[in-house]
């Protein structure tokens, strides 16, 4: 299958960065200025990532709160017209996380679901699907990714280079959704990211995508690609789909059980959870400080005194410690502070299982 490409695929390709597929997708992992100064703009300065790759789901209509609460674990009514939710789809035979997912609640009867690349289809599906099921009024559930582009500005100078090139977005509070006027269209600003840091989320139509972008590089946002995007959630701690999710994998078990909420009522997956979180999970994320700058890659094992006790999910250098760290599913009864090795390739690694976040 072709890679899908960003409206904005011409000005990353003479920029000069180094294109990967990712997702279906063909995005840039990094520009000629390298992943370890995009991570470390993204820390202390501000950086902007073209993460047009993930979807946009459009939930419209009088039913729409009801569909995404019977779809999701999270709870649509600790929030409002105007705000953002994290939340997970589950599968209905297991509990492992079919996807994480961003809800933009843009108007009463307007939620931007904003799932993983791969998964667009299946959550489109899914959402169709619950929409035919009990709903009590009009509900449309529409793939929208192709008519617009997504770009996420992060780092703790992200709001006022934002608000120099679009008047009024840099008040828009952390996890919170605004729609702006800028040059006769509608932007989505939102206060979201996966970086750790601060920093707001815009969608726009493809028609002016490349004009924010560029506005938004003279105004002194460093343009970044996936490399640096990977090794910024990893120092936060933040799960990626397929790696700290996905099959097999269940939100208690990625230690996210603050993502589920019990009392709202029936949504998928949740009789088969209840079960788990009655029983004790059997193994839990944790984050591990490795000694030295060698990363552990997923699927490493990891032994305590010896006795294996998990596997790796990711790990890779932190630019910001200056030593390699990892995220990995344990035997629950790993404890902070725990003294632990890890099989790197055949050499043996001494790691220490820490809090999360990293940074």
């Amino acid at each position: 299958m072709t890679d899908r490409t960003s409206p904005l695929d011409g000005v990353h390709r003479a920029a000069g960065a180094k294109m990967v597929p990712f997702g279906g997708w063909s995005m840039p992992i990094s520009y000629p200025t390298g992943t370890l100064e995009e991570h470390r703009a993204c820390r202390h300065d501000v950086v902007m990532f073209d993460v047009s790759h993930l979807g946009t789901v459009r939930v419209t209509g009088p039913s729409a709160f009801a569909v995404l609460q019977r779809s999701f674990t999270n709870d649509l009514s600790r929030i409002g017209p105007g705000r953002a939710q994290y939340t997970h789809l589950l599968d209905p035979a297991d509990g492992s996380v079919l996807d994480d997912i961003i809800v933009w609640w843009v108007d009463p009867e307007r939620f931007d679901v904003m799932p993983n690349a791969s998964n667009t289809d299946r959550i489109t599906e899914v959402l169709a699907a619950a929409a035919q099921q009990g709903a009590t009024g009009e509900v449309d559930a529409v793939d929208v990714t192709a008519e617009r582009a997504i770009l996420a500005v992060q780092g703790p100078n992200a709001r006022t280079v934002v608000e120099s090139v679009v008047s009024g977005a840099g008040a828009v509070g952390r996890f919170r959704v605004g729609t702006i006027e800028w040059h006769g269209v509608s932007l989505v600003v939102a206060g979201t990211g996966y970086t750790g840091e601060d920093g707001l989320e815009l969608a726009v139509a493809v028609s002016h995508a490349e004009v924010l972008w560029n506005e938004l590089r003279a105004a002194g946002a460093l343009p970044a690609g996936l490399g640096a995007r990977d090794t910024l959630r990893l120092e936060a701690g933040l799960p990626l789909h397929g790696h700290e999710l996905g099959p097999g994998i269940t939100p208690l078990q990625a230690d996210l059980g603050w993502v589920v909420s019990w009392q709202k009522g029936e949504f998928i997956g949740r009789a088969v959870l209840v079960e788990e979180f009655d029983a004790g999970v059997d193994r839990i994320l944790r984050g591990l400080a490795v000694e030295g700058r060698r990363p552990a890659r997923e699927g490493s094992i990891v032994s305590r005194a010896g006795v294996a006790i998990g596997e790796v999910t990711s790990g890779n250098f932190s630019p910001e410690l200056g030593h390699a760290i990892a995220l990995a599913l344990l035997s629950p009864d790993a404890r902070i502070g725990d003294q632990v090795e890890i099989d790197v390739r055949g050499t043996t690694v001494a790691a220490r299982v820490v809090d999360l976040p990293f940074v």
